[in-house]
């Protein structure tokens, strides 16, 4: 099921999340990735402005499809179905099977000193699934 998920994305919505990189790349040049106590509300600006968190739901539901499970419900743009951290967006959705966690993984905090750093470069290395 996680490799289905993990390839419906990158075949199927590859240039949605390479959106969602170009947003991450647009928030580490405006915002100080040294200073800065949490990106989520800048992210979460620049992925609504580029038109990308109403395109979540639609996303999830077919990598829903795409793991031969069913929604219970129809997903929303919000809380639980869609957050958006200052690691980048997450897509949740609870099957029969378990909890189906897409992650778009585009910063990490680092400790020693605090700052956030820019990572995944690519949908390959950004995209992530999890089945708990």
């Amino acid at each position: 099921m996680r490799e289905a998920v993990r390839t419906y994305l990158l075949t199927e919505h590859r240039r949605l999340v390479e959106r969602v990189l170009d947003c991450a790349d647009a928030v580490a040049e405006s915002e100080d990735l040294d200073t800065v106590d949490s990106l989520s509300n800048p992210l979460s600006a620049a992925l609504a402005h580029a038109g990308i968190t109403q395109q979540f739901p639609g996303v999830l539901a077919g990598a829903v499809e795409a793991a031969g499970e069913e929604l219970p419900a129809d997903p929303v743009a919000a809380p639980p179905y869609v957050v958006v951290t200052s690691a980048g967006p997450i897509l949740r959705a609870t099957l029969d099977s378990g909890r189906l966690v897409v992650r778009i993984e585009v910063f990490r905090l680092e400790h020693g000193p605090r700052r956030y750093v820019r990572t995944a470069r690519t949908p390959e290395a950004a995209v992530s699934v999890e089945v708990r």
